[in-house]
């Protein structure tokens, strides 16, 4: 594979920040996509190499712009319509009517 998602060790990408004492998770959001995407996998609605695919699919403008967990819910969201539990519009009707809440 030669994608923006296999670029372990490519030259010219800065350098790697690390966090002293970085926890696993950042936010409470990062830990329930997690534990959705591992749970959707162990009821065997999908597997490892299914997510990676999932993964490897975001567009790389958008994959170098999302953080670690970002990726996850973005092939997530992919995983779940392609499995046709949702579809992409009932999860933009979601995510706008929360993001209405916010505000």
């Amino acid at each position: 594979m030669n994608g923006v998602h296999d670029m372990g060790g490519m030259h010219g990408m800065g350098p790697i920040v690390l966090e002293e004492n970085e926890p696993v998770f950042h936010a409470e959001w990062e830990r329930r996509i997690f534990a959705l995407s591992r749970a959707m996998g162990f009821q065997d609605r999908w597997n490892i190499d299914m997510a990676r695919y999932a993964r490897e699919r975001i567009p790389p403008h958008i994959y170098m712009a999302s953080s670690y967990y970002e990726r996850f819910l973005l092939s997530l969201e992919t995983l779940l319509v392609e499995g046709e539990y949702f579809t992409q519009e009932e999860i933009d009707e979601r995510v706008a009517k929360l993001a209405k809440e916010e505000a």
